[in-house]
C-alpha cells in the first residue's frame, strides 16, 4: 500500500455533512433518501445513522429501479434495508413504460438510464417528498459542481441553475413554493477518495461488484461493458472472461467496467490513486453528449 493511499479521511467532512441531514429532517415534512446501492447512496446511509442515532433513519430509501440494475446491487439493497430496518420504497421504470409515459430506446446503444426522470418524477407526487437526499458529489461532472446543497427543482420537477440560491456561511435555505421540492447533496463536498477512505475507516460493507472478479464482457469504443441480456451486442463483439470491477455502478447498459486486481478496499484507493480517467468517465451516458448530464438535470434527474 502506497503512503498517499494512508491518507485519513477528513472528519470535518462527515461534520458537515451530518449537519445537512439533519436540516433536511428539521426543515422539510417528507423527505427521502434516494437509493441506488452505489457507494455514495451507502455512505449516505451511514451517516443518516449518525445523524439519528439511537433513533431509527427517520425516512425512507427510494430506488428507482430501471430493471437493468446489477443483481449484486439489487441484493445488498435489500440485506441493507432488511439489516438496519429501513423502510425501502421501490418504483419501477418498467411500469412508466407500460402506462406509455417513457418509449424504450433502441439500438445498439440503447439504455433505460435516462428514463428514470419520469418514473423519479412520479414518484416525487405520488409519495408527496419534498426533499430528497441524492449522493452526487461536485467532482463527479462538471454539471454537478454547479449545484447547491439544497438544489430547488420547479414544480415540473426541473432544475435551472440560475434560480439556485447562494448558500454563503453554510446557510441553507429550504422555504420552497407549493408544488417544489428540493434535492439535497450531502456529500458535495467530498471526492472519490473522500468516499473510499470513508468506507475503509468506517468498515462499510458495499456490493461485490466493486472488487475485482471474473466477468463476461465485451470490448465496444474503448471501452469494457459488461456482457448482460439487455446489452444490444453486433456479431463482432465476441464475448470474453475477464477480471474487472466497477468504479461506478449504475443502470448495465451504460456503466463500463475497468481492468482490475484490486480485491480490497486499500487496492482500489491505491487504483484510484494512480488512474487516469475520472470516475464518470466509466459512464457511458454522460457520452451521448457534452452536456448529456446537464440536459438530463434540466429534464429533473437525480
Amino acid at each position: 500500500m502506497s503512503n498517499f493511499s494512508k491518507r485519513k479521511f477528513p472528519r470535518q467532512l462527515e461534520d458537515e455533512a451530518i449537519h445537512i441531514i439533519r436540516e433536511v429532517a428539521a426543515q422539510f415534512e417528507r423527505p427521502a433518501l434516494l437509493f441506488s446501492g452505489g457507494k455514495d447512496s451507502i455512505t449516505l446511509v451511514r451517516l443518516a445513522q449518525k445523524a439519528f442515532y439511537p433513533a431509527r433513519i427517520p425516512f425512507p430509501l427510494l430506488h428507482i429501479d430501471t430493471g437493468h440494475n446489477f443483481p449484486e446491487t439489487l441484493d445488498f439493497r435489500d440485506q441493507l434495508a432488511a439489516e438496519l430496518h429501513l423502510d425501502l420504497i421501490v418504483r419501477y421504470v418498467q411500469d412508466s413504460i407500460n402506462q406509455g409515459k417513457a418509449k424504450e430506446e433502441t439500438g445498439k446503444y440503447a439504455s433505460r438510464n435516462a428514463l428514470q426522470t419520469v418514473t423519479l418524477l412520479d414518484a416525487i407526487e405520488e409519495l408527496k417528498f419534498d426533499a430528497c437526499i441524492g449522493g452526487a458529489r461536485r467532482d463527479e461532472e462538471k454539471a454537478r459542481a454547479k449545484e447547491r446543497v439544497f438544489s430547488v427543482r420547479d414544480e415540473f420537477g426541473q432544475w435551472d441553475a440560475k434560480r439556485q440560491r447562494p448558500e454563503v456561511f453554510g446557510i441553507l435555505n429550504g422555504k420552497i413554493n407549493l408544488g417544489e421540492n428540493v434535492r439535497v447533496f450531502p456529500i458535495s463536498n467530498w471526492t472519490e477518495l473522500d468516499v473510499w477512505n470513508y468506507i475503509r475507516e468506517e468498515g462499510i460493507g458495499i456490493p461485490s461488484i466493486y472488487y475485482a472478479h471474473e466477468r463476461d464482457i465485451i470490448e465496444r469504443d474503448g471501452l469494457i461493458w459488461p456482457h448482460s441480456e439487455f446489452l444490444h451486442t453486433s456479431p463482432d463483439e465476441v464475448v470474453q472472461r475477464r477480471v474487472v470491477r466497477f468504479r461506478t455502478v449504475g443502470d448495465m447498459t451504460c456503466t463500463a467496467a475497468v481492468e482490475s486486481l484490486a480485491d480490497d478496499i486499500d487496492g482500489i484507493i491505491d487504483e484510484i490513486l494512480r488512474a487516469v480517467i475520472s470516475e464518470r468517465g466509466a459512464r457511458i451516458d454522460d457520452k451521448r453528449s457534452e452536456a448529456a448530464m446537464e440536459k438530463r438535470k434540466q429534464q429533473g434527474y437525480f
